[in-house]
This record gives C-alpha cells, structure tokens and sequence, in this order.
C-alpha cells in the first residue's frame, strides 16, 4: 500500500507540474524557442533524447524550477508538530503544535523574489541550489526540505526532464487559435485542491519536427 501511494502520488504531482511547464511556455513563446533551441543543439541531430544529454540543459532544468517555484505541485506541505516546547525566531513554540508549510506562499514571496509573480526562467540559470532534502536553500520548497523532504525527487524530476524535452524536441507548440483565426493566451486560472492544477483544461496545438 506504501509503495502504491507513493506511486499515485508522484504520477499525480509530475503530470501536474508538466502540464504547467507546457502552459506557461505556450503563453511564453521566447521562452520556448530558447528551450527548443538548446535541447535541438544537444541532441545535435540524434533520433531521440536520451539521459546523456540531460546533463547539458541548463536551461530545461531552469525552466522547471521556474515552474516549480510558481506552481508548486503542492500548495501545503505535510504538516510538521513539535515534539517538545521550543523558541524559533524569538516565538515561543509549545509541544504538539501541528505546523504546515505554505510552499506555494514561499516561491511568490516579493521580499525574495523579483517579480515575484512573473515567469523568469533566467533567474535560476547560474543558480547552484538543488532540490535534494538535504539542501538549506528555503527560497522555494516543492519538494519539502531536510529529513522530511520529498523521497522521490530524484526520480520525478530527471522524469520530467526527460519528457519535456523529448516534447519539445519532436514538436513544435503552438494556442488553439480564437475566433477570427488569432492565436490565443492560455488561461493559468488554478484549481486550488491537495494539488494545485490548471482550471481549464490545457488544450495545444502539436506541429512535428525534423531538422
């Protein structure tokens, strides 16, 4: 039942941040070429991607941790209880007080963020912070942190790598386009639950490529 939750979980909340990731790059179309152009260099004229040339997109993994830092997969984190009374910060903290994390607070922060509510990718391109549950960075927790932290991150992440770059590798991607025949903005209303998703359905328009 562990290894079956764990499962469920992790399809739900990778599907999920895909699902943003692709929203966000239609609705960002620089964005996308730039990714496009750096995973179709990679790959340097090779059938498919593969896990080799994960390690050369700089870019690819920037774009995700934008994403992850504006739409966290889950908005609260596991909630935490103090076993025994303590002082954080100067508040006092007595036994058994149950806690929970506003991730997705933390990663729209404007006191630590610049333009907080933007999609930037460049902002994590020379950042050397990870996500493994060891890491002290707090600036934005997806994945939780410290010996709680998410334990398939090392696996959901390389995962979505991979997918997304095989995606825009093959394809180029283009909105539906509205009445009148101009291209439309995707809608990135959230749907507010234990995961945060889109609110309309993500519909998009798939062109093959081929170098």
């Amino acid at each position: 039942m562990i290894t079956q939750d764990m499962f469920a979980a992790a399809t739900d909340t990778t599907y999920t941040t895909m699902e943003w990731t692709m929203a966000e790059l239609i609705n960002h179309p620089r964005v996308m070429q730039k990714l496009q152009d750096e995973i179709r260099a990679a790959v340097n004229g090779a059938s498919h991607v593969t896990g080799d040339h994960l390690g050369t997109l700089r870019y690819l993994r920037a774009v995700i941790r934008e994403t992850l830092r504006l739409h966290a997969p889950l908005p609260l984190l596991l909630p935490r209880e103090t076993l025994e009374d303590t002082e954080l910060l100067g508040y006092r903290v007595p036994a058994r007080t149950r806690m929970v994390i506003n991730a997705w607070a933390i990663g729209r922060d404007p006191e630590t963020w610049e333009r907080a509510e933007e999609f930037v990718p460049e902002r994590f391109v020379d950042d050397p912070a990870d996500y493994g549950a060891g890491h002290d960075d707090f600036r934005a927790v997806p994945f939780g942190a410290g010996r709680r932290g998410c334990p398939g991150v090392g696996f959901a992440v390389p995962s979505m790598e991979l997918a997304l770059a095989s995606l825009l590798h093959h394809f180029d991607w283009e909105p539906p386009l509205a009445a009148g025949g101009a291209a439309s903005k995707l809608d990135l209303s959230e749907l507010f639950g234990i995961s945060v998703r889109l609110k309309t359905a993500l519909h998009v328009v798939a062109k093959p490529w081929s170098p």
